[in-house]
C-alpha cells in the first residue's frame, strides 16, 4: 500500500463537505484525518457524517496537530491568506481554495512565507487535474486547430441571498472572484502565457454591492479571450477555443460530472470528432496530485506563482471597470 498524505480541513464549508472531502477520501495518496470548525459540535457532526477520525473546535487546534501533513483551506476568500500563513508557519503544506487572496499584494506575502517555511502552497483549480483539460492542452500543442486566436467563455448561476458568502463584498464575494477566476485561469492556460492588458465592464448589485454581471476582454500576444460571468443569471457554463484551422469545445468545462462521462469536441477540416472521458472526480485527482507532489517532491498542479498571476488579472479587471480603460495586470 502506498503512503498517504494526512490532511486536515479548515472549516465545515459546503464545498468541503459536499464535494472535496468525500472525493479526497477516495484518493490513492490522500487521507483526511481531521476537520475543524469554530463550533466543536458542528465539527463533530461533520466528522461523524464523513467518517473523519478527529474533530476540533478551533482552527488553531487543527493546525497545531503534529500528525497532520497538509491543510485544505476552503474558508471564505478574505480568510484564505491569513489562515494559509498560519498553517504554513506550523509546517503544513496548504491547498487553498480559489481565489487565493483578495489582492495581488496580499497574495505575494505568501511567497516569503513559502520560502521561509519550505512548504508547498497551491490554489485549488481542480479542473487542471481532470483528463479533459490535460487532453485539451495536448490538442492545442499538437496544432490540431492551428494557432489559437480566440477563447470565448460564459459562466453563470442565480443567487440573490444577501447572507450567502458569495454575495458579501467585504468577504471577496461577487461573480468575478467566485467564477470569473475560472475563466481567467482557463484563458491563461489556453494561451499558455499571460494577458498583456485587460478591459472590463461590471454591473454591481445596488444593495449587496457585489459584481453580479461582469464581462471582460483579455488581450494576449497571439489572440484574445472574451468572457461573461454572473451570479444573477440562469445557470450556464461554456468555453470554446477557436484557432486558425478549427475549434475545441468542452461540454461541461468546470463542474465536470462524476457520475457520467465527460466530452470534448474538436472541429477542423477533417470533420467533427468527439472524445469521451470516463466518469471521474476531479477533486479526487486534485487531492492526489497535490499529495503526490508533497510525498515525491514533485511540482503541484497550480503553484503560488500561477495563483498570483491569476489574481493580477482579476485585480486589473476591477481597475479597468473603474477607469474605463485598458489596464495592465501585475506579474510576479
Amino acid at each position: 500500500m502506498c503512503k498517504k498524505l494526512r490532511w486536515g480541513v479548515l472549516s465545515t464549508a459546503n464545498i468541503g463537505l459536499r464535494k472535496v472531502i468525500p472525493a479526497m477520501q477516495q484518493g490513492q495518496y490522500s487521507n483526511v484525518v481531521a476537520i475543524a470548525s469554530r463550533n466543536h459540535a458542528k465539527a463533530k457532526e461533520a466528522a461523524t457524517a464523513l467518517g473523519i477520525p478527529t474533530a476540533y473546535g478551533s482552527y488553531e487546534e487543527l493546525i497545531a496537530d503534529p500528525s497532520i501533513d497538509a491543510i485544505y483551506n476552503p474558508l471564505p476568500n478574505h480568510l484564505h491568506v491569513p489562515w494559509t500563513i498560519r498553517a504554513a508557519e506550523a509546517g503544513k503544506h496548504v491547498l487553498c481554495e480559489k481565489p487565493i487572496s483578495l489582492t495581488v499584494a496580499e497574495a505575494k506575502t505568501l511567497l516569503e512565507v513559502r520560502a521561509r517555511t519550505g512548504v508547498k502552497i497551491g490554489e485549488a483549480f481542480m479542473i487542471r487535474s481532470h483528463p479533459q483539460w490535460i487532453r485539451l492542452r495536448e490538442i492545442l500543442d499538437e496544432g490540431v486547430i492551428g494557432e489559437l486566436r480566440s477563447i470565448m467563455g460564459y459562466f453563470s448561476f442565480f443567487n440573490v441571498d444577501p447572507t450567502n458568502i458569495r454575495n458579501r463584498v467585504e468577504c471577496g464575494g461577487g461573480a468575478l472572484m467566485d467564477i470569473g477566476c475560472y475563466l481567467i485561469h482557463i484563458s491563461r492556460f489556453g494561451f499558455a502565457h499571460e494577458p498583456m492588458r485587460v478591459m472590463a465592464s461590471i454591473d454591481r448589485d445596488p444593495d449587496m454591492h457585489t459584481d453580479y454581471l461582469s464581462s471582460a476582454i483579455l488581450q494576449f500576444a497571439t489572440g484574445q479571450s472574451v468572457f461573461t460571468c454572473s451570479t444573477q443569471l440562469a445557470r450556464c457554463q461554456r468555453v470554446q477555443f477557436v484557432g486558425t484551422l478549427g475549434r475545441i469545445e468542452i461540454e461541461i468545462p468546470v463542474n465536470a460530472p462524476i457520475d457520467r462521462p465527460s466530452r470534448l469536441m474538436v472541429a477542423n477540416s477533417g470533420g467533427i470528432s468527439t472524445e469521451t472521458f470516463a466518469a471521474c472526480d476531479q477533486h479526487t485527482m486534485q487531492g492526489d496530485a497535490f499529495s503526490r507532489a508533497v510525498l515525491e517532491g514533485l511540482e503541484i498542479p497550480v503553484p503560488l506563482e500561477d495563483a498570483i498571476r491569476n489574481m493580477g488579472a482579476i485585480e486589473a479587471l476591477f481597475k479597468s471597470a473603474r477607469s474605463g480603460r485598458w489596464e495592465f495586470p501585475q506579474q510576479t
